[in-house]
């Protein structure tokens, strides 16, 4: 089996792959301070498989040492993905040692799974919008703050306004403080999508597919004519096949689930 983890800023994603089909997910909140006993307690009564390697995205840095001591703790290997790897995506990022890891991943899921050209949207604490053209490069994108990112800064920001549920109005007219922070956040937000997408379409003079992904995709592609697809799992489906990629002769014995509990477990 192999353990795909995708360490977000806010929530942490984890799938076991069997070959190449997800059998299970977990998500856990993401803390920085987390430490490898902490981890493996919140997943331990989820996942009792015997892996042969855990295939790392994380852009918090100060989880990687947990991370390590807990694949060391199961006997197997923790491979962290990097920007180096040669997986048939060309960054054409101006800096690219500053390109997110995640962006870099789900692009090359994308274009994987997709085709290339592609635009992938990833909603989440924050927005990116790359392109990836159909040379398979990564051109870039926007970065912008998330719909839950944007809510709490008005509400931490302001004196008088109160924390919202992020959800569509029934009306863009609000009719009470609530509503109407409702109304301007998801439809000013509907109106940031769709006037990005526009801009990429013409300035890139191709065809691409249009997928989204993130805590907000679905919500968000539901209400955007130009998304055509919501895959959830982009990412982890990202790392498993960048796992195929990087260790083509790497053994295919069977793996089993473990019968003692009591051992080293997931």
């Amino acid at each position: 089996m192999l353990f795909a983890i995708d360490i977000g800023n806010s929530n942490t994603k984890f799938g076991v792959f069997d070959g190449e089909k997800l059998i299970s997910r977990l998500f856990i909140p993401t803390r920085r301070d987390q430490t490898d006993a902490e981890i493996y307690e919140q997943i331990s009564e989820t996942h009792r498989f015997e892996f042969e390697a855990f295939i790392i995205s994380s852009v918090v840095p100060q989880l990687r040492n947990a991370y390590e001591k807990l694949a060391e703790k199961l006997n197997t290997k923790a491979i962290f993905v990097s920007k180096d790897f040669d997986i048939g995506l060309k960054n054409r990022y101006a800096t690219p040692e500053t390109l997110g890891i995640d962006r870099f991943i789900t692009a090359f899921s994308a274009m994987e799974k997709y085709g290339a050209p592609c635009i992938v949207c990833g909603f989440g604490t924050a927005t990116t919008i790359d392109f990836v053209n159909k040379n398979k490069e990564f051109i870039g994108g926007i970065i912008a703050p998330g719909m839950q990112t944007m809510t709490d800064s008005l509400f931490e920001k302001t004196a008088n306004l109160p924390k919202v549920e992020v959800k569509k109005p029934a009306s863009i007219f609000g009719n009470s403080t609530v509503s109407a922070i409702q109304s301007g956040i998801f439809y000013g937000y509907i109106g940031l999508v769709n006037g990005i997408l526009q801009k990429m379409l013409e300035e890139s003079n191709e065809n691409p597919k249009i997928i989204a992904t993130g805590g907000f995709s679905k919500l968000i592609a539901e209400n955007c004519t130009l998304i055509e697809t919501v895959d959830e799992n982009l990412m982890l489906e990202g790392l498993q096949k960048i796992y195929e990629k990087i260790l083509p002769t790497k053994h295919t014995k069977e793996t089993k689930i473990k019968q003692n509990p009591d051992q080293n477990r997931i």
